[in-house]
């Protein structure tokens, strides 16, 4: 095509602007939200699309959470765009909070102490090359890493989780709202045309008549 890049970007550009946009994550961030308030789908479909994606950027599977997005908003009768982009709240820079606030209620649901069993594990989980391994390796992987770090994740993250995506559900739902009334008023038309020009039409008529 005309406008396409002469040299497309390798994985190390697409890494990069993974974890850093061109746009900022600011600039991404409204881009998003204007994405998800253009879908024409009805405000709940489009809220609980939203909720999905937001709930499984809290749990602990990483590069799982377009899936678990997808599968939530097929229950609870989502948009799947809108899921997966509900997703943009787990990214670079909200993810160390996420991961750190999850890891610490879980702990603390289980009664555990910080670091209980294996101190490492966060680290363990960063340093895995996923797709270097086979499933024999991710099984392996994941029952070395389950106890001390999934699991408190996992069950620290469906409570945050759960109160975040009603929150989204809630905001996301008034403001695709809002925004599909002021888009109804832009584009209402006038009942009633003025009467005017017809009488001056009649009066023309007339006119010509008697002459």
């Amino acid at each position: 095509m005309l406008f396409n890049r002469r040299h497309p970007p390798d994985w190390r550009e697409k890494l990069r602007i993974t974890l850093w946009p061109r746009r900022s994550w600011a600039r991404s961030g409204k881009y998003v939200a204007k994405r998800i308030m253009r879908l024409t789908a009805s405000p709940h479909a489009v809220a609980a699309g939203v909720a999905a994606g937001v709930f499984s950027s809290f749990t602990p599977f990483m590069g799982l959470h377009f899936l678990i997005a997808f599968a939530i908003a097929y229950i609870v009768a989502g948009n799947f765009l809108a899921a997966g982009l509900g997703t943009f709240i787990g990214n670079p820079i909200t993810f160390p909070f996420i991961w750190a606030a999850t890891y610490s209620s879980g702990n603390f649901i289980l009664h555990r102490k910080m670091g209980e069993g294996d101190g490492s594990g966060i680290m363990k989980l960063a340093d895995v090359q996923w797709m270097d391994l086979g499933w024999s390796g991710i099984l392996e992987t994941m029952g070395g890493i389950w106890e001390p770090l999934i699991k408190p994740m996992l069950i620290g993250g469906i409570p945050i989780g759960t109160v975040f995506a009603i929150g989204a559900y809630i905001m996301t739902r008034a403001a695709s709202r809002k925004f599909r009334d002021r888009r109804m008023k832009k584009f209402e038309k006038p009942s009633k045309p003025s009467s005017g020009p017809k009488k001056n039409t009649n009066n023309n008529m007339q006119n010509s008549a008697a002459e």
